[in-house]
Protein backbone atom coordinates (compact mmCIF):
# COMPACT_ATOMS: atom_id res chain seq x y z
CA UNK A 1 0.00 0.00 0.00
CA UNK A 2 1.03 3.26 -1.02
CA UNK A 3 2.16 5.56 2.39
CA UNK A 4 0.05 8.07 0.97
CA UNK A 5 -3.24 6.10 2.44
CA UNK A 6 -4.08 5.57 5.92
CA UNK A 7 -7.04 3.25 5.43
CA UNK A 8 -7.47 1.05 2.25
CA UNK A 9 -10.78 -1.18 2.04
CA UNK A 10 -10.48 -4.41 -0.69
CA UNK A 11 -13.68 -6.06 -1.73
CA UNK A 12 -15.36 -6.09 1.96
CA UNK A 13 -17.81 -7.87 2.39
CA UNK A 14 -20.60 -8.84 5.58
CA UNK A 15 -23.99 -10.44 4.89
CA UNK A 16 -26.46 -11.10 7.49
CA UNK A 17 -28.48 -14.47 7.83
CA UNK A 18 -31.90 -13.82 8.42
CA UNK A 19 -33.72 -16.38 10.82
CA UNK A 20 -36.91 -18.02 9.39
CA UNK A 21 -39.54 -20.69 10.31
CA UNK A 22 -38.97 -23.93 10.24
CA UNK A 23 -38.08 -25.82 6.67
CA UNK A 24 -37.77 -21.78 4.86
CA UNK A 25 -35.05 -20.79 2.66
CA UNK A 26 -31.99 -19.21 4.45
CA UNK A 27 -31.79 -15.66 3.39
CA UNK A 28 -29.21 -13.02 4.22
CA UNK A 29 -29.31 -9.49 4.28
CA UNK A 30 -26.12 -8.25 1.59
CA UNK A 31 -25.33 -5.60 3.66
CA UNK A 32 -22.22 -4.56 2.59
CA UNK A 33 -21.50 -6.68 -1.00
CA UNK A 34 -17.34 -6.12 -2.19
CA UNK A 35 -16.57 -2.75 -1.73
CA UNK A 36 -13.12 -1.17 -2.14
CA UNK A 37 -12.17 2.34 -1.44
CA UNK A 38 -9.12 4.34 0.25
CA UNK A 39 -8.61 7.11 2.52
CA UNK A 40 -5.96 9.51 2.43
CA UNK A 41 -3.89 10.55 5.49
CA UNK A 42 -5.54 13.54 7.10
CA UNK A 43 -8.73 14.01 4.28
CA UNK A 44 -12.19 13.40 5.14
CA UNK A 45 -13.91 10.54 3.06
CA UNK A 46 -17.51 11.16 3.38
CA UNK A 47 -20.09 7.91 3.15
CA UNK A 48 -23.15 8.86 1.66
CA UNK A 49 -26.28 6.66 0.15
CA UNK A 50 -29.90 6.12 1.45
CA UNK A 51 -31.00 4.48 5.09
CA UNK A 52 -30.03 1.13 4.68
CA UNK A 53 -27.28 1.27 2.14
CA UNK A 54 -24.48 -0.23 4.41
CA UNK A 55 -22.81 3.01 5.40
CA UNK A 56 -22.96 2.20 9.16
CA UNK A 57 -22.10 -1.39 8.42
CA UNK A 58 -18.63 -0.10 6.65
CA UNK A 59 -17.93 1.87 9.82
CA UNK A 60 -18.37 -0.83 12.13
CA UNK A 61 -16.66 -3.39 10.00
CA UNK A 62 -13.73 -1.14 9.62
CA UNK A 63 -13.40 -0.45 12.96
CA UNK A 64 -13.76 -4.10 14.24
CA UNK A 65 -16.91 -4.05 16.17
CA UNK A 66 -18.33 -6.58 13.76
CA UNK A 67 -16.52 -9.23 11.61
CA UNK A 68 -16.15 -8.66 7.85
CA UNK A 69 -17.35 -12.34 6.12
CA UNK A 70 -14.63 -11.61 3.48
CA UNK A 71 -12.04 -8.85 1.97
CA UNK A 72 -9.02 -6.81 3.61
CA UNK A 73 -8.91 -3.94 5.82
CA UNK A 74 -5.25 -2.21 5.87
CA UNK A 75 -5.02 0.32 8.42
CA UNK A 76 -1.29 2.14 8.29
CA UNK A 77 0.18 -0.10 6.18
CA UNK A 78 -0.60 -3.72 8.25
CA UNK A 79 -3.67 -5.96 7.14
CA UNK A 80 -6.15 -5.89 10.76
CA UNK A 81 -9.41 -7.41 9.34
CA UNK A 82 -8.56 -11.43 11.42
CA UNK A 83 -6.77 -9.54 14.64
CA UNK A 84 -7.23 -11.08 17.86
CA UNK A 85 -9.24 -9.34 20.37
CA UNK A 86 -5.98 -8.56 22.20
CA UNK A 87 -4.28 -7.30 19.03
CA UNK A 88 -7.42 -4.98 18.01
CA UNK A 89 -7.04 -3.21 21.85
CA UNK A 90 -3.70 -1.67 20.17
CA UNK A 91 -5.26 -1.02 16.75
CA UNK A 92 -8.22 1.10 18.12
CA UNK A 93 -6.08 3.52 20.03
CA UNK A 94 -5.14 4.48 16.57
CA UNK A 95 -8.81 4.02 15.69
CA UNK A 96 -11.97 5.73 17.46
CA UNK A 97 -15.70 6.52 16.62
CA UNK A 98 -18.42 9.34 17.04
CA UNK A 99 -21.59 7.24 17.30
CA UNK A 100 -24.59 8.61 15.64
CA UNK A 101 -27.20 9.02 19.10
CA UNK A 102 -24.82 11.70 21.48
CA UNK A 103 -27.93 10.08 24.13
CA UNK A 104 -26.97 6.32 24.07
CA UNK A 105 -23.44 6.57 23.47
CA UNK A 106 -22.40 7.64 26.95
CA UNK A 107 -23.30 6.16 30.03
CA UNK A 108 -25.57 6.75 31.90
CA UNK A 109 -23.99 5.96 35.27
CA UNK A 110 -20.49 7.82 34.81
CA UNK A 111 -19.05 11.35 35.25
CA UNK A 112 -17.69 13.14 32.19
CA UNK A 113 -14.32 12.50 34.25
CA UNK A 114 -14.91 8.83 34.36
CA UNK A 115 -15.90 8.63 30.32
CA UNK A 116 -12.77 10.47 29.77
CA UNK A 117 -10.65 8.72 32.03
CA UNK A 118 -11.11 4.77 31.72
CA UNK A 119 -9.45 5.19 27.90
CA UNK A 120 -6.62 6.61 29.59
CA UNK A 121 -6.38 4.11 32.07
CA UNK A 122 -6.17 1.59 29.72
CA UNK A 123 -4.34 2.77 27.17
CA UNK A 124 -1.68 4.77 28.91
CA UNK A 125 -0.68 3.63 32.18
CA UNK A 126 2.18 5.44 32.57
CA UNK A 127 0.61 8.49 33.10
CA UNK A 128 -0.05 9.62 36.56
CA UNK A 129 -3.53 10.56 37.65
CA UNK A 130 -2.43 14.45 37.41
CA UNK A 131 -1.06 14.33 33.84
CA UNK A 132 -4.88 12.32 32.96
CA UNK A 133 -6.79 15.22 34.66
CA UNK A 134 -4.78 17.83 32.96
CA UNK A 135 -5.28 15.80 29.34
CA UNK A 136 -9.19 15.43 30.26
CA UNK A 137 -9.54 19.22 31.11
CA UNK A 138 -7.54 20.70 28.10
CA UNK A 139 -9.37 18.05 25.64
CA UNK A 140 -12.82 19.11 27.05
CA UNK A 141 -12.04 23.05 26.70
CA UNK A 142 -10.85 22.16 22.68
CA UNK A 143 -14.40 20.52 22.64
CA UNK A 144 -16.09 23.14 24.15
CA UNK A 145 -17.18 21.74 27.65
CA UNK A 146 -15.97 23.73 30.69
CA UNK A 147 -14.08 21.03 32.82
CA UNK A 148 -15.90 23.07 35.88
CA UNK A 149 -18.61 20.22 34.24
CA UNK A 150 -16.41 17.45 34.90
CA UNK A 151 -18.27 15.60 37.70
CA UNK A 152 -21.54 15.96 36.33
CA UNK A 153 -23.91 13.21 34.40
CA UNK A 154 -24.53 12.77 30.27
CA UNK A 155 -28.11 13.17 31.59
CA UNK A 156 -27.31 16.98 32.64
CA UNK A 157 -26.48 18.23 29.31
CA UNK A 158 -27.55 19.08 25.83
CA UNK A 159 -27.43 17.00 22.43
CA UNK A 160 -24.87 19.49 21.56
CA UNK A 161 -23.09 19.22 25.06
CA UNK A 162 -23.05 15.19 25.04
CA UNK A 163 -21.55 15.21 21.78
CA UNK A 164 -18.79 17.53 21.72
CA UNK A 165 -18.18 15.05 24.97
CA UNK A 166 -18.28 12.15 22.81
CA UNK A 167 -16.37 13.85 20.39
CA UNK A 168 -13.58 14.55 22.95
CA UNK A 169 -13.63 11.12 23.92
CA UNK A 170 -13.05 9.69 20.73
CA UNK A 171 -10.08 12.15 20.92
CA UNK A 172 -8.51 11.40 24.33
CA UNK A 173 -6.25 8.41 22.98
CA UNK A 174 -4.48 10.49 20.41
CA UNK A 175 -6.13 8.36 17.34
CA UNK A 176 -5.30 8.81 13.52
CA UNK A 177 -8.35 8.10 12.23
CA UNK A 178 -12.11 8.95 13.42
CA UNK A 179 -15.22 7.47 11.60
CA UNK A 180 -17.75 9.51 12.81
CA UNK A 181 -20.90 7.25 12.43
CA UNK A 182 -23.80 10.35 11.37
CA UNK A 183 -22.67 12.07 14.30
CA UNK A 184 -24.67 14.95 13.37
CA UNK A 185 -28.46 14.23 12.57
CA UNK A 186 -30.36 13.72 15.71
CA UNK A 187 -28.96 17.29 16.64
CA UNK A 188 -30.64 20.47 15.59
CA UNK A 189 -29.88 22.26 12.46
CA UNK A 190 -28.24 25.51 14.40
CA UNK A 191 -26.01 23.01 16.76
CA UNK A 192 -25.11 20.85 13.76
CA UNK A 193 -23.25 23.84 11.97
CA UNK A 194 -21.33 23.95 15.82
CA UNK A 195 -20.25 20.74 15.83
CA UNK A 196 -19.46 20.62 11.82
CA UNK A 197 -16.85 23.21 12.14
CA UNK A 198 -15.40 21.78 15.66
CA UNK A 199 -14.09 18.64 13.98
CA UNK A 200 -13.19 20.72 11.04
CA UNK A 201 -10.86 23.01 13.48
CA UNK A 202 -10.03 19.81 15.19
CA UNK A 203 -9.07 17.90 12.50
CA UNK A 204 -6.80 20.83 11.13
CA UNK A 205 -5.23 21.01 15.14
CA UNK A 206 -4.53 17.66 15.68
CA UNK A 207 -3.68 16.16 11.83
CA UNK A 208 -7.34 13.79 11.94
CA UNK A 209 -8.20 11.52 8.84
CA UNK A 210 -12.67 11.50 9.45
CA UNK A 211 -14.01 8.78 8.12
CA UNK A 212 -17.44 10.49 7.65
CA UNK A 213 -20.68 8.62 7.47
CA UNK A 214 -24.16 10.69 6.77
CA UNK A 215 -27.30 10.65 5.01
CA UNK A 216 -27.30 14.33 4.23
CA UNK A 217 -26.16 15.58 1.17
CA UNK A 218 -25.57 19.30 2.85
CA UNK A 219 -23.36 17.68 5.45
CA UNK A 220 -21.33 16.01 3.21
CA UNK A 221 -20.78 18.81 1.01
CA UNK A 222 -19.47 21.03 3.82
CA UNK A 223 -17.25 18.53 5.63
CA UNK A 224 -15.59 15.97 3.06
CA UNK A 225 -12.80 16.40 0.51
CA UNK A 226 -13.49 13.04 -1.00
CA UNK A 227 -16.98 11.17 -1.51
CA UNK A 228 -18.28 7.32 -1.95
CA UNK A 229 -22.05 7.28 -2.92
CA UNK A 230 -23.30 3.70 -1.37
CA UNK A 231 -26.42 2.39 -2.99
CA UNK A 232 -27.78 -1.49 -1.91
CA UNK A 233 -24.28 -2.49 0.08
CA UNK A 234 -22.07 -1.27 -3.75
CA UNK A 235 -20.22 1.79 -4.01
CA UNK A 236 -21.42 3.21 -7.31
CA UNK A 237 -19.46 6.55 -7.71
CA UNK A 238 -15.93 7.74 -5.66
CA UNK A 239 -15.05 11.17 -6.65
CA UNK A 240 -13.77 14.68 -5.11
CA UNK A 241 -16.39 16.68 -3.46
CA UNK A 242 -16.53 19.13 -6.60
CA UNK A 243 -16.47 16.72 -9.16
CA UNK A 244 -19.18 14.82 -7.44
CA UNK A 245 -21.83 17.97 -7.16
CA UNK A 246 -20.89 19.83 -10.04
CA UNK A 247 -20.10 16.87 -12.68
CA UNK A 248 -21.59 13.48 -11.39
CA UNK A 249 -21.28 10.39 -13.73
CA UNK A 250 -23.35 7.26 -11.71
CA UNK A 251 -27.34 7.97 -12.53
CA UNK A 252 -27.99 7.35 -8.91
CA UNK A 253 -25.68 10.19 -8.30
CA UNK A 254 -27.89 12.35 -10.29
CA UNK A 255 -30.54 11.38 -8.60
CA UNK A 256 -29.86 12.00 -5.17
CA UNK A 257 -28.48 15.52 -6.16
CA UNK A 258 -31.47 16.06 -8.17
CA UNK A 259 -33.45 15.43 -5.20
CA UNK A 260 -31.82 18.37 -3.05
CA UNK A 261 -34.71 21.24 -2.94
CA UNK A 262 -33.90 24.46 -4.33
CA UNK A 263 -34.62 27.93 -3.49
CA UNK A 264 -35.45 30.21 -6.56
CA UNK A 265 -35.41 29.59 -10.58
CA UNK A 266 -32.24 27.45 -11.81
CA UNK A 267 -30.03 27.73 -14.48
CA UNK A 268 -31.84 24.69 -16.28
CA UNK A 269 -28.24 23.00 -17.24
CA UNK A 270 -28.09 20.75 -13.97
CA UNK A 271 -29.63 17.31 -15.50
CA UNK A 272 -32.15 16.23 -13.30
CA UNK A 273 -32.88 12.64 -12.74
CA UNK A 274 -36.19 10.83 -11.09
CA UNK A 275 -36.14 7.96 -9.69
CA UNK A 276 -38.99 4.97 -10.40
CA UNK A 277 -40.14 2.88 -7.21
CA UNK A 278 -39.08 1.99 -3.94
CA UNK A 279 -35.32 0.74 -2.76
CA UNK A 280 -35.17 -3.10 -3.15
CA UNK A 281 -34.85 -5.44 -0.21
CA UNK A 282 -31.06 -6.04 0.64
CA UNK A 283 -32.01 -9.85 1.32
CA UNK A 284 -33.55 -9.99 -2.18
CA UNK A 285 -31.42 -7.35 -4.55
CA UNK A 286 -31.53 -7.35 -8.52
CA UNK A 287 -29.46 -9.80 -10.10
CA UNK A 288 -26.59 -8.06 -12.30
CA UNK A 289 -26.63 -4.04 -11.66
CA UNK A 290 -28.93 -3.72 -8.57
CA UNK A 291 -29.91 -0.01 -9.41
CA UNK A 292 -31.35 -1.03 -12.84
CA UNK A 293 -34.82 -1.26 -11.29
CA UNK A 294 -34.96 2.41 -10.49
CA UNK A 295 -32.39 3.51 -13.19
CA UNK A 296 -33.95 5.54 -16.24
CA UNK A 297 -30.93 4.58 -18.39
CA UNK A 298 -31.13 1.20 -17.65
CA UNK A 299 -30.12 -1.47 -20.74
CA UNK A 300 -30.83 -5.12 -21.13
CA UNK A 301 -26.71 -5.67 -20.13
CA UNK A 302 -27.53 -3.66 -17.16
CA UNK A 303 -30.18 -6.81 -15.72
CA UNK A 304 -27.94 -9.49 -15.76
CA UNK A 305 -23.73 -8.13 -15.98
CA UNK A 306 -22.39 -6.56 -12.42
CA UNK A 307 -20.67 -3.58 -13.68
CA UNK A 308 -17.31 -3.20 -12.26
CA UNK A 309 -15.36 0.44 -11.04
CA UNK A 310 -14.25 1.88 -13.74
CA UNK A 311 -11.55 4.93 -13.76
CA UNK A 312 -12.73 7.65 -15.45
CA UNK A 313 -9.91 10.10 -14.67
CA UNK A 314 -7.74 11.26 -11.45
CA UNK A 315 -10.70 12.32 -9.33
CA UNK A 316 -13.45 9.29 -10.49
CA UNK A 317 -14.17 6.56 -10.78
CA UNK A 318 -17.98 5.01 -11.14
CA UNK A 319 -19.47 1.25 -11.57
CA UNK A 320 -21.83 1.77 -14.58
CA UNK A 321 -22.19 0.12 -18.28
CA UNK A 322 -22.80 3.72 -19.31
CA UNK A 323 -19.18 4.29 -19.11
CA UNK A 324 -18.01 1.15 -21.34
CA UNK A 325 -16.34 1.83 -24.53
CA UNK A 326 -18.84 3.47 -26.85
CA UNK A 327 -21.36 4.02 -24.42
CA UNK A 328 -20.11 6.92 -22.74
CA UNK A 329 -22.50 9.19 -25.17
CA UNK A 330 -25.45 7.63 -23.05
CA UNK A 331 -24.56 8.72 -19.63
CA UNK A 332 -24.63 12.63 -20.86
Amino acid sequence: MSNEYLLEIKELKKHFPIKEGFMKEKKVVKAVDSISFNIKQGETFGLVGESGCGKSTTGRLINGLIDADSGEIIFNNHQIDSLSTKQWRKVRKEMQMVFQDPYASLSPRMTVKEILMEPLNIHFKNLNEKEKEERVELLLKKCGINPYHLNKYAHEFSGGQRQRIGIARALILQPQLIIADEPVSALDVSIQSQILNLMKDLQEEFNLTYLFVSHDLSVIEFISDRIGVMYLGDIVEISSKEKIFNDPKHPYTKALLSAIPQIGETSGEEEEVSLQGDIPSASNPPSGCKFHTRCPFAMEQCKTIIPRQRILNDEQTVACHLYEEGMINNAT
